[in-house]
């Protein structure tokens, strides 16, 4: 067997109702909070939010709530949330949503703690956050889309420059997250796709990573698993709290994964998208993405593509695992139109013009590099082209 690490500090209480015990969380480190949201946009949002404060008030616990938080969110929104934290002299934080809200949970951690912003605590700046200086983050997920409650990483956004990178250290790992299936039926029919499908991409990135091993390998083929079988269902009924659950599940694994493995080159491509058109959603970026990569990649690593194949089509079973993998870019292509997710960055209105300036921007963070094809300039210009 190949060598291995596998890292986890994360407390995880998973389960139906399980929130309840949020207040019992929060009072282990402290009973001022930061309550980091998106804005309540919808009546379900809105009830949402009084519930989980209504939780922590009645144990005593005083709420500031932080609701400035936006999709793929930028260094300005995580600077207000750290001078609201710093205002309110905050002793925890809770990061409540989906990826956006968590990564700014962890982000506003680090920039209400320390000089300068969280961009200058990226994963390549020096020096890095120190962890007796952070303010510990409970996260709280309501979607099954990113992974952040059990990864050290917070995504965040330089508008300035158009540019999407990531803070990464394994003391930013939440100190205790809670996934509870009952918070996720209100979440939307675009967003369970995209966020779905990031579950899948998450896991099965890990296993052609070369940081992956076996207890990776054991996590990611049951997430895929997961997804290929009751993604389709929750988003023909997005009320199914079975499958929610399992969606859940499918999601906290491959964030364990992630967390432990790493990713490769369509979440590098999907980053640089997010930076240069933040209106397009992370899953959706995969999306896009996921077919000209499967169609790159899958002769480098037949093993793995041909297993994804048989996953999302039983039939090639039979076939040998050089015809099954040849199969997955086409096999990918299914399951998207299956998902309502087949489209191209036309479709999104990237401009036709920045082919080449996204290509280059693919290339900033190293994700790419631990693809098993590691894609030349004139490659990932193709590999845009091709997604256009």
């Amino acid at each position: 067997m190949k060598n291995f690490t596998y890292h986890q500090s994360t407390k995880i209480l998973f389960g139906r109702g399980r929130v309840n015990e949020l207040a019992e969380v929060v009072s282990q480190y402290g009973k001022r909070v930061l309550l980091v949201t998106t804005p309540a946009a919808s009546p379900s949002l809105e009830d949402q939010y009084k519930s989980i404060k209504e939780i922590l008030t009645s144990a005593g616990i005083v709420v500031v709530h932080f609701d400035g938080v936006m999709p793929n969110p930028t260094t300005a929104i995580i600077s207000a949330g750290a001078v609201m934290a710093r205002e309110t002299d905050v002793q925890v934080i809770i990061g409540l949503g989906g990826g956006s809200s968590m990564d700014a949970a962890k982000a506003i951690s680090v920039e209400a703690t320390h000089p300068g912003t969280s961009w200058d605590y990226l994963f390549y700046k020096s020096p890095q956050p120190d962890a007796s200086k952070l303010l510990p983050v409970i996260a709280v997920s309501t979607t099954s889309g990113t992974g952040s409650q059990v990864t050290q990483v917070a995504v965040i956004t330089n508008a300035e420059h158009r540019d999407k990178s990531a803070l990464y250290n394994n003391i930013l790992y939440p100190q205790v997250c809670i996934v509870d299936p009952e918070l996720m039926i209100s979440v939307p029919e675009f967003v369970t796709a995209t966020t779905g499908f990031d579950v899948l991409c998450h896991a099965f990135e890990s296993t052609i990573n070369s940081g992956t091993g076996a207890y990776v390998d054991l996590l990611a083929w049951e997430a895929i698993s997961l997804v290929a079988g009751y993604l389709p269902k929750v988003l023909r009924n997005l009320g199914d709290l079975e499958a929610r659950e399992k969606m859940a599940w499918a999601d906290t694994l491959a964030g364990l994964c992630i967390a432990n493995a790493g990713v490769t080159l369509p979440h590098g491509m999907g980053m640089a998208v997010g930076g240069m058109y933040p209106h397009v959603a992370h899953g959706e970026a995969l999306a896009i993405l996921y077919p000209a990569f499967a169609d790159f990649t899958w002769e480098a690593a037949v093993p793995q593509f041909s297993k994804i194949s048989r996953i999302l089509n039983p039939s090639l079973v039979g076939v040998s695992d050089q015809e099954a993998a040849s199969k997955s870019p086409d096999e990918i292509v299914k399951f998207l139109k299956l998902i309502g997710l087949n489209k191209k960055l036309r479709d999104v209105n990237m401009p036709e013009a920045e082919i080449e300036a996204l290509a280059k921007q693919c290339m900033v963070l190293p994700d790419y590099k631990g693809n098993p094809r590691v894609a030349t300039f004139e490659e990932m210009v193709q590999l845009v082209r091709l997604s256009f």
